[in-house]
């Protein structure tokens, strides 16, 4: 770590030192909005699951129009757009006491997820590059799972049903998260605008449209795993897993809400080992690698449900929950890093965009296919389809693999592969 933070320039150790405090806000509202609007507000529990799901499709639909306007305008400049968005829609949900309200407010929310994600990775790229840029990603990635569990823990002890002031206190205190960012980017990162320079001749350089880019073996590929990988994997942790352990394990709520402890802690202790053993191999082989690890994670699920109700199933839950988090540790420093090497400084929000809208189009449907799998209690077929698609990511990696390029691939040293 010591080597690392010497290697980063200014900008970047900045951007790196205030990520635990920006999702430490979102980690104290994450698991308690839906409780929120239907037990404290009074909702309907449909009509709040429904609103909630707002977050996901605003931000599905905002991505591809935020990623071309990061590379249009600069991502620093959308970043301050969403930032704005996430403060208002936090403060507006602290009060909210109609739909109306909280629907707009969940809105704002989804429109800072959609436009901040191509636009944060995109400043990243900006301003770490090489070796670097790979290990940057699984840092932040540990850094940001700290701060959501951090804060999930706060919000948990401090949130009482019974007491509605406590849920407008950790919405106001999320927004006020927001503004640590924003003051890094009116601040010391005001120079940082994450733009392409303008050609010195004064030349319009051609534009370059997301059909453009998907008309590339390797981002197609990319982007498919990317689909794939988020719904086998986060798709999964807000309905898919909770739904098999209670009704399929037998669990209880405790060991769920101990289950995704052990996915923070895993991950914040095994990242920076992670990191140091996959640096310089091949990133798709390491994707290779995550779909076994998250294959035995499933399995293990799996044999949870089969001895339902005792300590068995409580230790094949945790143990599930622990390998998955590893798995996470290879894949979250492998695919921003891949997409940020094939872009340009001119397409990089696209790029990231792309995969953004993969991820979050993987986020929509994973807990549609296991809320209807569960539902007909079909749990061993649950299973069988996780495993399933972590098979196909290992296959779509080595296929990915004879069209990425082989510096985007991690390795310099790889003969470029016959197109």
């Amino acid at each position: 770590m010591r080597t690392f933070w010497a290697a980063l320039p200014a900008e970047g150790r900045w951007l790196l030192s205030t990520v635990a405090i920006q999702t430490l806000g979102r980690g104290l509202t994450l698991p308690f909005t839906l409780i929120y609007l239907h037990e404290v507000r009074g909702f309907e529990l449909g009509l709040s699951g429904t609103l909630m799901a707002l977050i996901a499709v605003v931000g599905l639909l905002v991505t591809g129009p935020g990623g071309a306007l990061v590379d249009r305008y600069g991502a620093r400049a959308v970043l301050l757009v969403g930032l704005v968005a996430m403060v208002v829609g936090n403060v507006l949900l602290a009060f909210a006491t109609t739909p109306a309200a909280a629907a707009v407010a969940l809105v704002l929310v989804g429109f800072n997820f959609g436009v901040s994600w191509p636009a944060f990775n995109a400043l990243i790229a900006a301003v770490v590059d090489g070796e670097l840029r790979q290990t940057y990603f699984g840092i932040n990635f540990a850094l940001v799972n700290l701060g959501i569990g951090v804060g999930g823990v706060v919000g948990g002890l401090f949130a009482d049903v019974g007491q509605p002031e406590t849920f407008t206190a950790i919405f106001l205190g999320d927004a006020l998260t927001g503004l640590v960012p924003m003051a890094l980017l009116l601040g010391p990162l005001r120079h940082v605008h994450g733009r392409a320079a303008e050609p010195e001749d004064g030349t319009a350089p051609a534009a370059v449209g997301y059909l453009a880019i998907l008309r590339q073996p390797a981002v197609r590929w990319l982007t498919l795993l990317t689909f794939v990988g988020t719904f086998i994997g986060y798709g999964q942790h807000e309905a898919g897993f909770p739904g098999f352990a209670r009704q399929a394990a037998e669990v209880s709520t405790r060991t769920v809400g101990l289950a995704f402890a052990v996915n923070t802690v895993v991950i914040v202790v095994l990242q920076f080992s992670v990191l140091s053993r996959i640096k310089r191999h091949l990133r798709t082989r390491v994707m290779v690698a995550m779909a076994g690890v998250w294959a035995v994670a499933w399995g293990l699920l799996g044999v949870a449900g089969v001895v339902p109700g005792g300590g068995l199933a409580v230790v094949g839950v945790l143990a599930y929950m622990a390998v998955f988090a590893l798995g996470e540790t290879l894949l979250q420093p492998t695919v921003p890093a891949i997409a940020n090497d094939l872009a340009t400084d001119r397409t990089r929000g696209r790029y990231n965009a792309i995969t953004a809208a993969a991820f979050q189009g993987g986020a929509i449907a994973g807990p549609v296919v296991a809320g209807f799998l569960l539902e007909h209690d079909l749990a061993a077929a649950y299973i069988a389809v996780m495993v399933a698609g972590c098979a196909a990511i290992a296959v779509m990696a080595l296929v990915l693999e004879r069209h990425v390029p082989a510096a985007a691939n991690g390795r310099v040293d790889v003969p470029e592969p016959v197109r």
